[in-house]
C-alpha cells in the first residue's frame, strides 16, 4: 500500500505498519501521522484532476467528499472503504459575514461542514477511522466525545454494521441536541462523572485493556480523513489558494489535519503556496493561546519545549482549572494535538487567538443571519476573524476562509436563549455564563389572534 505509521518526535521517527492500531509510538509515547512513499504512488500532476470523478457520482466513493481525493490518503483499497455519502458540503462566499467582519465584498468565504450526515465535520474523519477499523477487522470502537464526536462515530457504527460503539461523555458537558444523536443511533452511552478531559483519560484506558478500536483524534487516520475538508475549500476556490484558513480550536485535530494536507500538498506540486492559519479559543477553554501567543511555544522542528508545557499543565490541575465555554465542542483544557498544531501553526505561519462566549454568540448570530445556523463552536472562527480583522493581521482584502464545524440543531438551547426576549431563559442558559447581552437578537413578536393586531405588528416590522 506505500502507507505507513510515522512517529512525529524528531529524535524518534520510528514507523509502523498500517495494520497496527496504535494511537502514539511505543517507542517514545508521541503522536503518530500516516505517512507515504510519494513516489511510489501514483499522484495526479494537477488538482483538477479530480474534477473527473464529478461525473461517476453513482460510485460511493466519488460520491463522498472524502474519497473522491483518496489518491491523497491512499492508506485503505477501495473495497475497505467505510462510507456514508460525507462531505457533501459547501463552499459559500459571504458578503453579510464579511461585512460584519470587516471585509471587503467577496473577500469572506464561509465552509459550511454541518451538512455532513451526522452535522457535523467529524464524519470527514470518521470515515476514515471507521475504514481503517473495518481494515484491521475490529468489533466494538469507542471514543470520549463532548458531543459532535459521538455522533459520529455512533452514526457510522449504526449505518454500516461494521463494529459496536460505546461512547463516553462527561456528565453534563453534552448539548442534547448531540447527546439524542448518540442515543438515537444506538451507542453504548456512559456519561463519565467529570469532563471531557477525564471522559477522554478514561476511554484511553479501557481501550487499551480491553483493546477496543479508539477514534478520537489522537487516532491517525482520523486527521487523515479531516484533510479532506481543505480539498474540498480549494475545490470551491476553483483550485485557488486563500490567503487565511480560519477553524475554532478544541482538541486541535483539525488545525493539525490542515496543516499536514497543505505540507503535503505543496511538497507533490499540487499547490504553489501555503496560507496562512488562525487557531480560535474560546476564552474559557484556551490552553493553545497561552501556550503559544502568551508563553511562547513554538514546534521548533519537533523540540517544542516541553518543561513549559508540562508545567503549564501541572499548574492547571494544582488549581483544579476547568474548562468553561459555552461553546462545549470546544471545551478542552488538554488538547490532545497539541504537537501537531504547533507543527500546523510553524507550516501555515499561524497565529492563535481567544475570543469570548459573548463575541462568539454574536458572531453565531450574524452567520445565521447571513443564511448559515452553525453551533456556537463553529462561530469561533467568525468572531476570530473579525478580532484579526481589527487588530490588521487580516487585511480587508485578504481571501477567508472560516469553518464552521457544526449545524445549529446541534445546540438549539443556545440560540433559543439569545434570541428569545425571555430575560429569565437568557439569564439560565447564558448568563450564568458571562453572556451580558442578545446584540443582534430576532426577538419573536408576541401578538393577539386577530387580524388587524397582526396587520399592525407586521407594519411595525
Amino acid at each position: 500500500m506505500h502507507a505507513l505509521q510515522r512517529c512525529i518526535a524528531p529524535l524518534c521517527l520510528a514507523t509502523f505498519d498500517v495494520s497496527e492500531v496504535l494511537t502514539s509510538c511505543p517507542d517514545c509515547g508521541s503522536l503518530l501521522d500516516i505517512d507515504y512513499e510519494w513516489d511510489q504512488l501514483k499522484v495526479p500532476k494537477s488538482l483538477r484532476e479530480f474534477e473527473a470523478r464529478w461525473t461517476n457520482r453513482r460510485n460511493p466513493l466519488d460520491f463522498s467528499g472524502v474519497w473522491r481525493f483518496r489518491d491523497l490518503l491512499p492508506f485503505a483499497r477501495d473495497e475497505d472503504i467505510v462510507t456514508i455519502g460525507e462531505g457533501q458540503t459547501i463552499l459559500q462566499q459571504n458578503t453579510a459575514v464579511g461585512n460584519f467582519v470587516g471585509m471587503k465584498p467577496g473577500s469572506l468565504f464561509l465552509q459550511y461542514e454541518g451538512l455532513n450526515p451526522s452535522g457535523s465535520f467529524k464524519d470527514n474523519g470518521m470515515t476514515a477511522a471507521s475504514t481503517h477499523a473495518r481494515m484491521v477487522g475490529a468489533k466494538m470502537a469507542a471514543c470520549a466525545s463532548t458531543g459532535n464526536t459521538s455522533a459520529s462515530l455512533a452514526i457510522y457504527a449504526s449505518t454500516t454494521q461494521v463494529f459496536k460503539v460505546v461512547v463516553f461523555v462527561g456528565s453534563g458537558k453534552i448539548a442534547f441536541g448531540k447527546l439524542s444523536q448518540a442515543l438515537d443511533y444506538d451507542a453504548k452511552t456512559l456519561q463519565v462523572l467529570g469532563d471531557f478531559d477525564d471522559a477522554l483519560d478514561r476511554v484511553r484506558e479501557v481501550a487499551g485493556e480491553r483493546g477496543i478500536y479508539l477514534c478520537n483524534s489522537v487516532n491517525p487516520f482520523r486527521l487523515e480523513g479531516q484533510k479532506t475538508i481543505m480539498y474540498r475549500v480549494l475545490e470551491g476556490l476553483n483550485w485557488q489558494v486563500p490567503d487565511w484558513i480560519v477553524v475554532p480550536g478544541g482538541n486541535l485535530g483539525n488545525s493539525s489535519a490542515f496543516g499536514k494536507a497543505f505540507a503535503e500538498l505543496k511538497t507533490l506540486g499540487l499547490i504553489d503556496r501555503i496560507p496562512r492559519l488562525a487557531v480560535i479559543n474560546a476564552a474559557g477553554a484556551n490552553t493553545l493561546y497561552q501556550l503559544y501567543e502568551e508563553k511562547g511555544v513554538r514546534w521548533d522542528g519537533g523540540m517544542s519545549e516541553d518543561g513549559t508545557i508540562d508545567a503549564f499543565f501541572a499548574d492547571m490541575d494544582a488549581a483544579n482549572r476547568k474548562a468553561s465555554t459555552l461553546a462545549s465542542a470546544i471545551e478542552i483544557n488538554r488538547p490532545v494535538n497539541l504537537k501537531k498544531c504547533l507543527r500546523a501553526l510553524d507550516i501555515c505561519d499561524g497565529v492563535v487567538r481567544q475570543v469570548t462566549d459573548q463575541e462568539i454568540l454574536d458572531a453565531k448570530a450574524q452567520v445565521g443571519a447571513g443564511g448559515f445556523g452553525c453551533e456556537p463552536a463553529s462561530a469561533a472562527s467568525v468572531a476570530g476573524a473579525k478580532l484579526l480583522r481589527a487588530e490588521g493581521v487580516i487585511a480587508p482584502s485578504d481571501r477567508v476562509v472560516c469553518i464552521l464545524t457544526g449545524h445549529q440543531l446541534k445546540d438549539p438551547d443556545a440560540t433559543v436563549a439569545y434570541h428569545s426576549g425571555d430575560a429569565a431563559l437568557f439569564e439560565s442558559k447564558l448568563g450564568s455564563r458571562g453572556v451580558q447581552r442578545a446584540t443582534y437578537a430576532n426577538e419573536p413578536v408576541v401578538v393577539e389572534n386577530n387580524l388587524q393586531r397582526i396587520i399592525a405588528a407586521l407594519e411595525k416590522s
